[in-house]
């Protein structure tokens, strides 16, 4: 039987194989770390004596890729969710609190309800964000809603920094689009959050290793892919730095490879090489955090921090679009970080409580209008080789929809590519 080889099992590449393996055909994933799930992994950490994810991480209601995955693999139950989609916000300056409540049904009406939106904003500020739909390829978030003002914010900038790991000022309008129209766009259902419950290993990694393992899939870790060997028109074979791997003529490829890595192996394809880095903070305290309304996050306006979520004892910050601040020691950015946490959670100022701090420097690919430009399709000019990783043009940010999206989508090419 011809062979798929994936290359790279962070999401995209862990989705791919899935989708191969549940089709019943034979498929071998490669990856150069000594685990899967790439930038989606956790770790236990001495300091904290915990289990942790390296990020922090959120699914929507509107990630049908994801939850696909998670059914395939058997895992939606690793998830917690809201049974209502609300989004609790503190300025920790001002120490003001309110919830964002997107209503049901398409019609947004949340917005005429001053319960509902962001305190301080008229319903027709919120008419800015039809200008997404129409957004030129050149153009940013804030060409289209503004660089300053409540919602921008209050909202407009939580929402970029988050989706896109980007600033209002940089971060491209056409790909938030999407975001946009696919969840309050469809209402409360499709905007619920949802966590791993038990972290991202546990709950979307592991299974979906067990998952190929148990379907006759092969998995080898510490495999770094030096070179790809051409012949005619397609890949010929896998030169790792401890084998070689000659394909069959009806074996495939697909690369789940980071954009950097690609440029590495084919730099004639194009790839967007600027990147952006998220922060992460994680707390122990001693007690159970508890959220208004049972929620695991809370979204924080004024301070450094972007995002608190909360499991167990554990406390966890994000802050994205966080070049400059991963510049700085770790010591210094617990510091700024646990002021906010004390503010939000109504703490009197203190030393930072045992923490870790997690730099990712190259969290994503930089999605500014030029950067986007960059994003090849999954097609290449090789007849057998195809390509995933949130950094592809999904259509979507880079997020684990867009990567698992990748991941399937790039498995739905490679099973039906005409052999022979």
């Amino acid at each position: 039987m011809a062979m798929i080889h994936v290359v790279g099992a962070g999401m995209a590449g862990l989705a791919c194989a899935t989708e191969i393996a549940r089709a019943g055909r034979a498929v071998t994933l490669y990856e150069a770390a000594g685990q899967a799930g790439g930038r989606c992994r956790s770790f236990h950490d001495e300091t904290l004596d915990r289990l942790i994810d390296n990020g922090n991480h959120l699914i929507l209601g509107a990630n049908p890729a994801v939850f696909s995955y998670l059914d395939t693999i058997g895992g939606r139950g690793g998830l917690v969710g809201q049974s209502r989609a609300e989004f609790p916000f503190v300025d920790v300056r001002s120490g003001e609190r309110w919830i964002l409540r997107p209503n049901g049904g398409r019609l947004p009406w949340w917005i005429f309800s001053s319960r509902r939106r962001v305190p301080g904003t008229r319903w027709t500020d919120y008419l800015a964000g039809l200008k997404f739909a129409l957004a030129g390829k050149e153009a940013t978030v804030a060409d289209c809603v503004g660089a300053s003002g409540i919602l921008t914010e209050r909202l407009w900038q939580p929402l970029t920094v988050s989706v896109l790991n980007a600033s209002t000022a940089e971060g491209a309008a056409r790909i938030l689009w999407p975001v946009l129209r696919l969840t309050f766009g469809r209402g409360e259902a499709a905007c619920r959050a949802y966590v791993a419950q038990n972290g991202l290993g546990p709950d979307l990694v592991e299974p979906g290793v067990n998952y190929v393992r148990a379907h006759g899939g092969e998995i080898h870790f510490n495999r770094r892919l030096r070179e790809l060997r051409l012949a005619s028109g397609r890949i010929d074979g896998l030169e790792f730095a401890s084998e070689s791997v000659t394909l069959g003529r009806d074996d495939t490829v697909v690369l789940a490879v980071p954009p950097a890595g690609m440029g590495q192996l084919l730099p004639e394809i194009s790839a967007p090489l600027e990147t952006r880095a998220i922060v992460n903070g994680h707390f122990r305290l001693d007690y159970r955090v508890e959220l208004p309304g049972g929620n695991h996050l809370l979204g924080i306006i004024g301070g450094t921090a972007h995002w608190l979520f909360a499991r167990g004892d554990i406390v966890s910050v994000t802050v994205s679009a966080a070049d400059k601040l991963a510049e700085k020691e770790a010591g210094e950015i617990s510091k700024l970080l646990w002021r906010d946490i004390a503010a939000a959670l109504v703490k009197p100022p203190s030393e930072p409580p045992p923490h870790r701090i997690v730099k990712e420097k190259r969290a994503t690919f930089a999605q500014t209008p030029a950067m986007l430009a960059k994003r090849p399709p999954p097609r290449t000019a090789y007849n057998n080789l195809f390509l995933a990783g949130d950094w592809t043009d999904t259509g979507l940010p880079a997020t684990i929809e867009g990567a698992v999206l990748s991941g399937q989508r790039a498995a739905r090419l490679a099973l039906t590519r005409r052999v022979g």
